[in-house]
């Protein structure tokens, strides 16, 4: 297949890439080309806009995974712009471009995350399950929506709702180890939210999956099938590495660091990949200790 993928340096896309380098073409685009050379090598095709290009007919399939990391910062006004602008332009982008052929892609694969659900307590979600109304939700909403826009009877369109992925190189985890390698992890608040994870593989294989199963399209929630309490990942953490687990961070604490961003932290979502199974997708690591053993094995080799 000929490719494009955005957020091709993330640290999906650039997991995923190694996938993809041996069995298709890929173009990636990228703001920075320079910074794509340098993460991915030379030998990739760059694209620093989608200005000279009339259309992506010349594309099979597209894999949308841009936008500004939610969970970075403090959720000031100009930083709540920055992460909605970062998913909803390129999506934008990229359909308009895909609408304006006669051959367009066959696919286009969409970033979301679990987030479009909003607080959901104990409650077991699906993709059928009804949003709690706030910002991660409006973020995600309009994202799908756009991307939505791209499905015809030439291309189907898949959104994935990305739950927190477990890698050695990235995301959530990366930033947890030092203090729970210092022995001082712990729960956030009161450690009863729910949280949804899935290893960093299980993306790029699903990715996979949806890139060559013709049959899948619409949402796709992108968590395994093993939704724990903060307090239950936390104290699996802490038993992995050997080390005790009894410290605890308040929730005003959480709010005086982070602001409107802790909410994201202290409410969560309970998770289940149903249309992924139905599918026939088998994750790898489907329980969270044996994710986190395998990851944090791979980190210290």
């Amino acid at each position: 297949m000929n490719i494009l993928l955005t957020g091709g340096t993330g640290f999906i896309g650039h997991r995923l890439m190694s996938h993809l380098r041996p069995h298709h073409q890929v173009t990636v685009l990228s703001r920075t080309p320079d910074k794509v050379y340098q993460r991915l090598g030379h030998d990739i095709q760059a694209l620093a806009s989608l200005d000279n290009l009339e259309n992506l007919d010349q594309f099979d399939a597209v894999i949308n995974l841009a936008g500004e990391p939610i969970a970075d910062k403090r959720w000031t006004q100009a930083q709540k712009t920055r992460i909605c602008e970062s998913r909803w332009q390129i999506t934008e982008q990229l359909v308009s471009k895909l609408k304006a052929g006669q051959n367009p892609p066959r696919v286009l694969i969409s970033g979301s995350a679990v987030g479009f659900y909003g607080r959901q307590g104990e409650a077991l979600v699906d993709e059928d399950s009804n949003p709690h109304p706030e910002f991660s939700h409006k973020v995600c909403a309009k994202w799908e929506q756009l991307a939505n826009e791209a499905a015809s009877e030439h291309t189907r369109v898949c959104c994935i709702r990305l739950a927190v992925v477990m890698g050695s190189e990235g995301g959530a985890l990366k930033k947890m180890l030092p203090s729970y390698r210092l022995g001082l992890g712990g729960p956030m608040g009161s450690g009863k939210q729910y949280m949804s994870w899935i290893h960093i593989d299980d993306v790029v294989a699903l990715l996979l999956f949806l890139l060559e199963h013709e049959s899948c399209q619409g949402p796709f929630n992108a968590a395994a099938p093993d939704p724990v309490t903060n307090e239950q990942f936390s104290r699996t953490l802490a038993r992995v590495l050997n080390k005790p687990h009894f410290m605890r961070i308040p929730a005003w604490t959480m709010r005086l660091l982070f602001g409107e961003m802790a909410d994201l932290l202290l409410t969560g979502q309970r998770v289940m990949p149903v249309r992924l199974q139905k599918a026939g997708f088998y994750f790898r690591y489907p329980t969270l200790e044996k994710a986190l053993k395998e990851t944090l094995k791979y980190r210290e080799g």
